[in-house]
């Protein structure tokens, strides 16, 4: 198993131990037939389901990637990361431009194939602009998606 799938299960585990507990202070009070620790009972259940439901699009988004870069690599479509770093790990700016200008020329050139926005996900993610690299892979998921519905 990779260090990153490790470390995310860990995380994973502990949030899901918080969510367990706030979850039975939110049952607590519920219980407590008063109608402010009703109230609150009620407020403090959504962090839990709130946490689920983004814990679980957040594993889904992971999911889908892990397909998305077997399909590129079994057809020759998934780039190696070539870009240079500095000793400390961190890519090299002018590079990381470089690629982000080709990567955007692709989505520009085809924005229906998911490939290409896979791709820029990657840039972002290279860039450490996590926001928008999730957009993008999301976006990838999304056309991927349609793209076999419509086979």
């Amino acid at each position: 198993m990779k260090r990153g799938l490790i470390g995310a299960v860990a995380v994973t585990a502990l949030l899901v131990v918080y969510l367990v507990a706030v979850a039975g202070r939110g049952v607590a009070l519920l219980g407590s037939g008063e109608a402010i620790g009703v109230g609150l009972g009620v407020a403090v259940l959504v962090l839990p389901v709130l946490g689920v439901v983004l814990v679980a699009r957040e594993w889904w988004l992971a999911h889908q990637v892990q397909a998305m870069a077997d399909e590129l690599a079994a057809t020759g479509g998934l780039d190696a990361d070539t870009l240079p770093r500095s000793p400390g790990g961190r890519v090299d700016r002018a590079a990381a431009d470089a690629q982000f200008e080709v990567a955007r020329a692709a989505v520009e050139a085809a924005p229906e194939d998911w490939g290409a926005w896979f791709r820029l996900g990657f840039v972002y993610d290279a860039a450490r602009d996590r926001r928008r690299a999730r957009e993008a892979l999301r976006t990838a998921a999304r056309l991927r998606r349609e793209a076999r519905a419509a086979h």
